[in-house]
């Protein structure tokens, strides 16, 4: 049987062609909004130690897009994407600075127009169950489901499972490391997103040895 290790560094080393190759990276994604372009090579390598080879980078900062530059250049084991792209022209500019794949916290017809003429994967999100649907008109069959914990969180998974077992989710939003291993038990979900890997006051403090001890626990959760 391969080991953990084994199956990340594949997943690593084969590229990503669509969506659901995303979620197949880690079972938790850590969703990082920096401050400090200076914390993103030694937050990814931290990661990438625990076990955790993905980081989607959000726009949320200035630091967004510098720091996914950073750590494509200087840590390529570690797969960078986009966060929180939301208008036309920021998928390009985070696939420019680095970013393999590109994650949104909704879906408008303009901005999926513009993402697929980029060509990167991407998880375009969605919260309801006509969401899910237009977005598989388009031929998605990987997305975000967002915002998890108010929009019904594990129940409204299992309940859309049923007429939409085609369709896979990263969940995001809301999800603790004590709520996490529920999401993932889920045959519709293939990773989690959760900000806790990163905690802002973990980041000022340059703890990495902590960042390495979340992951690790992370890592472990599938």
């Amino acid at each position: 049987m391969m080991s953990r290790a084994s199956q990340m560094n594949e997943r690593m080393n084969n590229p990503m062609n669509t969506a659901a190759d995303v979620l197949d990276l880690a079972p938790v994604v850590p969703v990082v909004a920096l401050d400090d372009v200076a914390h993103a090579v030694p937050l990814a390598e931290a990661l990438l130690r625990g076990g955790i080879g993905t980081i989607e980078v959000t726009l949320r900062t200035p630091a967004g897009l510098p720091a996914i530059e950073r750590i494509a250049a200087e840590v390529p084991d570690m797969v960078a994407g986009a966060g929180t792209i939301t208008e036309p022209g920021q998928a390009k500019r985070a696939v420019d600075a680095g970013a393999r794949y590109l994650v949104t916290p909704g879906a408008t017809d303009r901005l999926l127009d513009d993402l697929d003429g980029v060509g990167a994967p991407y998880l375009a999100g969605a919260a309801t169950a006509s969401e899910a649907m237009r977005l598989a008109e388009r031929g998605a069959t990987a997305m975000k489901f967002f915002p998890a914990e108010p929009s019904g969180g594990v129940a409204y998974l299992k309940a859309i499972a049923g007429p939409l077992p085609h369709l896979r989710f990263c969940p995001t939003g809301g999800i603790s490391p004590e709520t996490a291993p529920a999401y993932l038990a889920l045959p519709n979900v293939g990773c989690v997103g959760g900000s806790w890997l990163a905690p802002k006051d973990v980041l000022a403090a340059g703890d990495w040895t902590k960042v390495e001890q979340l992951a690790r626990e992370a890592a472990a959760l599938r």
